[in-house]
């Protein structure tokens, strides 16, 4: 027997963003799987933005400049002033340096082993930005890692090709489940979108 779900779309009166189309300019699965979660109605867009930002920056401000940074090169996608784009960055930090997307199985491992049994932390920057008003925030989260042996690690790469994730894990996927032992902050913005701010920056515009 088939059982179809629907979910729940967010349509709380004192909300002025109801009204509004919310321009989701990103390719991440995780974001979109968060917003449905949340009841946030969206629509999908696609904008291909390089990710380099000044080399002196220091590691917490380049999250949220890369949201903007994507925001404002996907401006253009705005077509009417009921719409509000979203975009958002996620890194890494470990020791004051970010760990971005590993390139090959080799970084994978070694980013993994610098994680191990050590606390880092998760930044998202987002960014909301409509014809008239533009606003970024910043989603902050600690991560507490157990100890990860050379199998454990080897098994996560193999079995989750983390290649598409920064800092080489998903925190829904094995590795979070099996071997984090705590975090602080929230869960959905380690995973890719700090809902709570999103949803209460929404409601300012």
């Amino acid at each position: 027997m088939r059982h179809d779900r629907t979910l729940p779309v967010c349509n709380i009166n004192t909300m002025n963003w109801t009204d509004k189309t919310i321009l989701l300019a990103s390719k991440s699965p995780r974001r979109r799987q968060l917003l449905e979660l949340a009841g946030i109605p969206f629509e999908l867009r696609s904008q291909d933005v390089d990710e380099d930002f000044p080399e002196n920056m220091p590691a917490k401000e380049v999250a949220p400049y890369l949201a903007q940074k994507k925001a404002r090169a996907a401006a253009h996608l705005l077509e009417s002033d009921r719409q509000i784009l979203l975009t958002a960055d996620s890194v890494v930090i470990l020791d004051g340096r970010i760990f971005n997307k590993p390139a090959h199985r080799g970084e994978a491992q070694n980013m993994l082993g610098q994680l191990s049994g050590r606390r880092h932390t998760v930044i998202t920057g987002v960014c909301l930005r409509s014809r008239s008003r533009e606003e970024v925030l910043s989603g902050v989260s600690q991560v507490y890692f157990n100890t990860l042996t050379k199998e454990e690690i080897d098994f996560y790469i193999d079995q989750y090709q983390p290649f598409d994730k920064a800092g080489s894990y998903a925190i829904q996927e094995w590795i979070g489940l099996c071997k984090i032992k705590r975090i602080e902050g929230t869960y959905a913005n380690i995973m890719g979108l700090p809902v709570d701010l999103v949803y209460e920056a929404l409601g300012r515009f």
